[in-house]
């Protein structure tokens, strides 16, 4: 990589990428002209591929017509019509869409919603949102309370009200049967047992990824563990919030992950794939009968600027119309099925990874030092980062976090494109091949057992 300028920008650390050129399709090139295997769809955003041709004309149309109009000034076709069609993918009842510009601010939204809900009804002691240990919902104060990501969130919990935790039901990790009805009853009981240690009268929702996200690396859950869900959190008031921002737009097989398991929620959060990075949106999707009483207590104290954006709407229907005409979905899973099989192979070759997991073409595989006993990597191996920075050296992007609390454990996602072909898992595969070649001769004298 050639000198690089001063950057006046900053984000997470002082890292220099190449600079950005050009991307098409699973593909993107840097200005050297170096191409780089988009296999984490960016950040599990980019579900369509990059420079969609029909996604990139609809803006055009859009911004010779209007690039803005502010919610309380005008209506705009755009949105009206992606809140019509979000609203016929959304699962019975829940019709009323409220549209946002990310992941955090669609959470953020989902439980001011609720909560102003339980004030309109009657029931203004519900103030706690029960989530899981580990979990990522946004980096706001209020998503971020809700997240169980040690590292996140330690920081900052003097600033805000953090909230109660159940454990993510990782099977694997416990030696449990995730086939079982057993496993999943088991995991979701312990939910009940939380609002009841904390007076159901208090507890306001539960949030939940119908498949886990970054901080649990596509996990599914148990048999039984969602319907399960829907019945404790009915039996004691409570409303279910699905966070598929990331699971959301296709990516499992589904448009909504939760559609794999037979419990709607009462309110719905999507973005990322959403638009599929051609624009920055997200959504809230919520039942009639939680928004109804909010708008007739006086409206929904809550709103952002660029709500309901019309190039950012035009951008999200066309994205809609992309993974509806090319059956995208179905794409996903098929070759998602094709792409698990093969990491799955990896594993039977490297007894470093000790899981695959995921569904269609949200997929992730977890290192460890003995798979036996399923204990993680050395810490200071820092494995998370470093297969990354092997695998980006040889023109592929993954994605990691760390498993366990944020603080040790290694877990990858492979989550290319919803358009992959079979061809071109088969060169992600070849490239990740080579990267754990030289990851594990990197690793193999810091290791005792990996078997």
């Amino acid at each position: 990589m050639t000198t690089q300028a001063k950057s006046h920008l900053f984000y997470q650390s002082r890292n220099r990428r190449p600079v950005l050129d050009r991307a098409r399709g699973i593909y993107m090139w840097d200005v050297e002209g170096r191409r780089y295997i988009d296999g984490s769809s960016g950040a599990m955003v980019c579900n369509i591929g990059h420079s969609n041709p029909r996604v990139l004309e609809a803006m055009r149309r859009q911004m010779e017509k209007s690039t803005f109009g502010y919610r309380l000034h005008f209506e705009t076709e755009p949105a009206e019509r992606l809140a019509a069609r979000t609203a016929m993918l959304a699962p019975e009842g829940l019709e009323k869409v409220f549209f946002v510009s990310g992941g955090s601010e669609a959470v953020e939204s989902a439980i001011k919603l609720a909560r102003q809900y339980a004030v309109a009804i009657g029931q203004a002691q519900r103030s706690k949102v029960i989530s899981r240990e580990p979990s990522y919902h946004g980096c706001t104060l209020g998503a971020l309370a809700l997240t169980g990501y040690a590292p996140l969130v330690a920081p900052f919990e003097p600033m805000m009200r953090p909230m109660p935790k159940i454990p993510a039901p990782r099977a694997y990790l416990d030696g449990l049967d995730p086939d079982s009805e057993a496993t999943g009853h088991h995991y979701a009981d312990m939910l009940e047992a939380r609002i009841l240690a904390e007076g159901p009268e208090t507890v306001l929702a539960f949030l939940v990824e119908p498949v886990g996200g970054a901080s649990t690396g596509a996990l599914v859950p148990p048999a039984g563990y969602m319907r399960r869900i829907r019945e404790i959190c009915d039996r004691y008031g409570v409303l279910l919030i699905h966070d598929e921002v990331m699971s959301g737009g296709g990516r499992t097989g589904r448009f909504f992950a939760g559609e794999h398991f037979g419990a709607d929620p009462d309110i719905l959060v999507v973005s990322k794939g959403f638009a599929a990075g051609y624009a920055p949106l997200g959504a809230m999707i919520a039942h009639d009968r939680i928004v109804e009483p909010v708008l007739d207590g006086g409206g929904f104290l809550h709103g952002f600027t660029y709500a309901g954006n019309p190039l950012a709407c035009a951008a999200g229907l066309a994205v809609l119309e992309e993974i509806e005409t090319e059956q995208l979905s179905g794409n996903a899973a098929v070759v998602g099925e094709l792409l698990k099989s093969r990491l799955e192979e990896l594993a039977a070759r490297y007894p470093i990874i000790g899981d695959v997991r995921g569904k269609g073409l949200l997929l992730a595989f977890e290192l460890v030092a003995d798979r036996g006993t399923m204990a993680p990597l050395p810490p200071e191996l820092k494995a998370y980062d470093r297969l990354v920075e092997l695998a980006y050296e040889n023109g592929l992007i993954i994605y990691s976090r760390r498993t366990r609390g944020g603080y040790s454990g290694d877990h990858f996602l492979v989550c290319p494109p919803m358009i992959t072909t079979p061809a071109q898992v088969e060169e992600i595969v070849a490239v990740l091949t080579l990267t754990l070649d030289q990851f594990v001769a990197e690793v193999a004298p810091h290791l005792t057992d990996a078997a």
